[in-house]
């Protein structure tokens, strides 16, 4: 089963792949993870290589082109990343909202920064994606058609949004 999980930063999609992949023994790949290793490559923090990227759309060409031939030739697999679902055939795809408060709190935690500072960041980050997703790609983030299952991941920790995902896969898992 191919599934992508997609989210703005701070959402729970790095934390519920992981678990999920855990959970049913099957591996995943994230696109932050290949963004963050290309920002440091060049020696750059998040928002500069985001800034970067605006300019050079070879950059989030190459991380979709990538992701998309890494799943064509899996059978098993989780995607992680802002636009998987547009790139990758997927059995089940999902989006996770969360409230901006939530998602700063939490990466105020995991990078240990403070909570105006981090708020600033992916506010800035947010728009800087949504711009070069509609220039490059044509794709509004905002649009939700794509997505099989939304799940506010606000409301959930992450062992339970991975078991919310755990019933779906189960009952597409019954259809097939």
């Amino acid at each position: 089963m191919i599934i992508t999980i997609s989210g703005l930063a701070g959402s729970g999609t790095t934390t519920a792949s992981k678990i999920l992949s855990n959970k049913l023994d099957i591996p995943y790949i994230s696109a932050g993870d290949i963004f963050r290793q290309m920002a440091a490559e060049r020696n750059m923090d998040i928002l500069e290589f985001s800034r970067f990227a605006e300019e050079n759309d070879d950059i989030d060409i190459l991380i979709d082109k990538r992701q998309a031939e890494i799943a064509n030739k899996s059978k098993n697999l989780i995607v992680e990343g802002r636009l998987s679902a547009h790139f990758v055939e997927a059995d089940l795809k999902l989006w996770f909202i969360t409230p901006v408060d939530i998602r700063t709190k939490r990466i105020c935690k995991r990078e240990n920064k403070p909570y105006d500072v981090v708020k600033e960041e992916i506010i800035s980050r947010s728009n800087s994606e949504a711009k070069r997703y509609h220039e490059i790609h044509g794709i509004d983030i905002k649009d939700m058609g794509i997505y099989d299952l939304i799940i506010n991941t606000g409301n959930f920790n992450a062992e339970r949004v991975a078991d919310i995902i755990l019933k779906v896969v189960e009952v597409i898992s019954c259809q097939q």
